[in-house]
């Protein structure tokens, strides 16, 4: 600041002078402004990168929905509805059904496809962690803070959020995410200023979040803000008939990782693997084959029968109860033996329908009792 009280007290020169150096002054503070959000840019460039590098080292296939029954078909219409509106979605389904690669769908399908997709899932994070990684932090918010961290909210600015097991999100930390989905706005820790971002957010829980409103384990709030379209993902267990068409593209997906060109799923086997529960649903239906694949040698793919109880009624002159694993590998073992005519080795032996060694067979059949003349 230049002042005098005389009210002439500066001549056209110092005039001149003063206007030489305060447009000096503005192009250093412009200048300044400009180097601090190139650095901002930078900084949150260089965190999308990394994340994004993360994302592609987990070698995820998420290019397709394997399946055409009706609960799948009636699930991805909800989602060509919800996906071109930017409304919130919410994915309720038991673990493993694939509602991260259905929240890919959501983000795929809408105008923000171009943009980035930042996941956070609740679950695998401790409560003390959810916050940074969620809202980002300062340089010395915390002990151990040593430098300013970007949040994935920041990340997923213009794109889409998806917040896996939303159920598991502690209750200081569904009040700030109430903020963000109402007001779209959020301050980094150790940060006072407020920082605006547009995200399309798409949750998902395998929990009942109504009964934990109920409980008062979750916001009220929160959840009708997240509830505005809720998609029902049906477990593997009500869309049976799509279990042939993930086996046989896991089948490929691992015979080509691992250079086993495998071609021949046995029958029996596949009808195993049908009427299975599959409390893991798909994420075990995979690991089972990914197995499988390791235990095949040959061009036939050995599956080991997943000890799970079937849902599935047998036949009314079977008996109306459903079977044991023990009883249902047994009856499978019988069908095999019979078809093949008690042949137990050979291209068309039990073993191969059943995808087993010769070996292997023989020790079940002995362990479950099984000997001629029994079938």
């Amino acid at each position: 600041m230049f002042g005098r009280r005389d009210p002439h007290g500066f001549t056209d020169e110092e005039v001149d002078q003063l206007a030489e150096v305060s447009s000096q002054v503005a192009i250093a503070v412009e200048n300044r402004l400009a180097f601090e959000r190139i650095a901002a840019l930078k900084d949150k460039l260089a965190e999308e990168k990394l994340y994004l590098e993360g994302e592609i080292t987990q070698q995820h296939d998420f290019t397709e929905i394997i399946g055409n029954s009706a609960a799948l078909r009636h699930v991805l219409t909800q989602i060509e509805t919800v996906a071109p509106t930017g409304a919130t979605a919410l994915l309720l389904g038991e673990t493993g059904t694939g509602k991260e690669l259905l929240a890919r769908a959501i983000h795929n399908r809408s105008p923000r496809r171009g943009q980035t997709f930042v996941r956070l899932n609740g679950a695998v994070l401790p409560a003390t962690l959810i916050e940074s990684e969620l809202f980002g932090y300062e340089k010395g918010a915390f002990t151990g803070a040593v430098a300013t961290k970007i949040g994935r909210l920041e990340l997923a600015h213009r794109g889409t959020l998806f917040l896996d097991e939303v159920g598991d999100v502690p209750l200081e930390v569904q009040l700030k995410l109430l903020r963000v989905v109402q007001e779209r706005e959020f301050e980094r820790l150790g940060s006072t200023r407020t920082q605006r971002v547009d995200v399309r957010l798409v949750a998902a829980t395998h929990r009942d979040l109504a009964a934990m409103v109920s409980e008062g384990t979750f916001r009220e709030d929160l959840f009708y803000r997240l509830n505005v379209f809720p998609i029902l993902v049906p477990p593997l267990r009500e869309r049976r008939e799509d279990i042939p068409a993930l086996v046989q593209h896991f089948t490929r997906k691992f015979g080509r990782q691992m250079g086993r060109p495998i071609s021949t799923i046995p029958a029996p086997a596949m009808e195993a693997l049908e009427q299975w529960d599959w409390p893991g649903n798909i994420r075990e239906l995979e690991n089972v084959i990914e197995r499988a694949v390791i235990l095949s040698q040959g061009s036939v793919l050995q599956v080991p029968l997943p000890a799970a109880r079937s849902t599935r009624k047998e036949p009314a002159s079977a008996g109306s109860r459903n079977p044991t694993f023990r009883e249902g590998e047994r009856a499978l073992i019988l069908k095999a033996l019979r078809e093949s005519k008690g042949v137990i080795a050979g291209a068309d032996g039990a073993a191969a329908r059943l995808g087993l060694k010769r070996t292997t067979l023989q020790s079940k059949m002995q362990k479950l009792g099984i000997s001629r003349p029994g079938y």
